[in-house]
């Protein structure tokens, strides 16, 4: 049986990615792509791709609408206003799936530091799942409501989630990513041709992505990493996140054997790819939900990992339908098996 998808927001980058990889996706429809902006236009005018791809216009619909014509929402919409418009969907007894970050931490307090603003609906908070399938693939598929982790955090979630119970202290992280991740808006640090000649460090030591590393790790037995130093940097591409990451490790822990356990950590992963030949980069899992991650031993006994991975794809719409696959009871590589290009 098929089901029914409504994609909420969908004339940014993370909606249109949705839709070019749920328009072929062979277990669902999609039925509705909302825009308040775009009321009425085709979605083949805003998403250049999808031209002739599919006969859907965006439109603005209401709460009976949406319940009546869908199965499952996916929301691309911008952090609060996410949770303004899917709890009420929740509530009706649809299963949905958050790309935002509105339902990813656990706590008000957290949540109010970290993206500086009240939360809507701060009861919601804790109820979701987070969204990591190499982490949570049960309780993923058992969730009404999934928030899908963000694209820095899926990065350095996917680089500390094997060393987690071997972890003390305070782990450090440089990312770079590309101007796809600001969104469609252009502003003035995040115009593509500002940025295309300099590497600019922002947000230093203060993303909203960082509490989210810090709680899954904890959920996953880490309860010895105190902090995580992230520096995130804007990068002269448009699709891409390499993480390098720093793991300090508890006394008496063998780097060495715990770098090599990363191939049979993510042996079950389809997306997880652990490279031992050569370095992770962002060409060659571009268009693609596939994450490269390469794991070191330090001579001074820590553990140094990169991860390189797509930002809107498994840092974004690809990550989402993954887990919409696992709610649906489908292969969760199901629609997600596009190869990537080279270069």
């Amino acid at each position: 049986m098929t089901t029914r998808i409504g994609i909420l927001g969908a004339t940014g980058y993370g909606g249109g990615e949705l839709l070019r990889l749920l328009l072929r996706h062979p277990a669902v429809e999609v039925v509705a792509a909302t825009s308040r902006s775009q009321h009425g236009v085709p979605v083949g005018a805003i998403h250049r791709n999808l031209y002739g791809a599919t006969p859907l216009v965006f439109e603005t619909l209401s709460l009976d609408a949406l319940t009546e014509r869908c199965d499952l929402v996916i929301g691309a919409l911008p952090h609060g206003a996410s949770a303004e418009t899917l709890v009420p969907i929740v509530e009706r007894g649809l299963r949905v799936v958050d790309l935002s970050g509105d339902f990813r931490l656990t706590s008000r307090d957290t949540y109010e530091r970290w993206y500086r603003r009240a939360h809507p609906h701060p009861d919601w908070l804790g109820r979701a799942v987070y969204g990591c399938p190499e982490h949570a693939r049960d309780a993923i598929a058992a969730a009404s409501l999934v928030a899908s982790p963000g694209c820095f955090a899926t990065a350095i979630n996917l680089a500390l989630l094997p060393a987690a119970e071997a972890i003390e202290g305070r782990a450090t992280v440089v990312a770079m990513t590309g101007s796809s991740g600001s969104g469609a808006d252009a502003g003035p640090g995040t115009h593509h041709p500002t940025r295309a000649t300099t590497l600019r460090p922002y947000k230093v030591l203060a993303h909203q992505h960082t509490p989210e590393c810090l709680q899954l790790v904890h959920s996953a037995g880490g309860d010895g990493l105190v902090g995580i130093d992230f520096t995130p940097v804007s990068a002269p591409l448009v699709r891409g996140i390499l993480a390098v990451v720093r793991v300090p490790l508890k006394a008496g822990t063998d780097a060495e054997a715990l770098a090599a356990s990363y191939v049979a950590r993510y042996a079950d992963a389809p997306f997880v790819t652990v490279v031992s030949e050569r370095e992770p980069e962002c060409a060659s899992v571009a268009l693609t939900n596939r994450a490269e991650v390469r794991a070191r031993a330090t001579e001074d006994g820590a553990l140094h990992v990169m991860c390189a991975i797509d930002n809107l794809v498994k840092g974004g719409a690809g990550q989402g339908v993954q887990s919409m696959n696992l709610m649906l009871g489908v292969d969760e590589t199901l629609g997600l098996d596009q190869l990537g290009s080279w270069p």
